[in-house]
């Protein structure tokens, strides 16, 4: 957007750079591109995109491009804020998912881990007790 080409070409473009990486978003850009083409609305056209992809964080890029287009600010702005908005979101989901690991974590370290250590740290004294106190009952009787 940045070196001269108008969102209806940039769309076009990065459709065709991304058939091979990731060919479903490909043929979602491309669709745009035809439905564009056929004169929809540019408006029109992404909300189509919005509507048929059901992805939040694609609805809010296309609310974002819509009013970009309808105010006449910069594209190539927009996008560099809406791209720092979608760092810090993946990084907050990151941070929440390292949060709960260790919920996550109690049952195997309960049931699986902490018996084994038992039985390594206790096992040896448990049996030294069991050699000294099982002779010692027995002559008592």
């Amino acid at each position: 957007v940045e070196a001269g080409l108008g969102l209806d070409q940039a769309l076009s473009r990065v459709g065709a750079e991304l058939a091979f990486a990731y060919p479903e978003l490909s043929d979602e850009l491309r669709l745009i591109n035809l439905e564009l083409r056929a004169g929809k609305p540019r408006a029109e056209a992404l909300r189509n995109l919005a509507d048929r992809t059901g992805v939040d964080d694609l609805s809010s890029l296309v609310t974002m491009l819509i009013q970009t287009d309808k105010f006449g600010t910069s594209v190539a702005q927009s996008l560099r804020v809406y791209s720092e908005t979608l760092r810090t979101k993946r990084r907050q989901r990151a941070e929440e998912a390292a949060a709960k690991t260790g919920v996550k974590m109690v049952f195997p370290l309960v049931f699986c881990i902490f018996p084994a250590i038992w039985v390594v740290t206790i096992g040896p004294a448990a049996i030294k007790f069991v050699t000294v106190l099982f002779p010692m009952i027995e002559n008592t009787k």
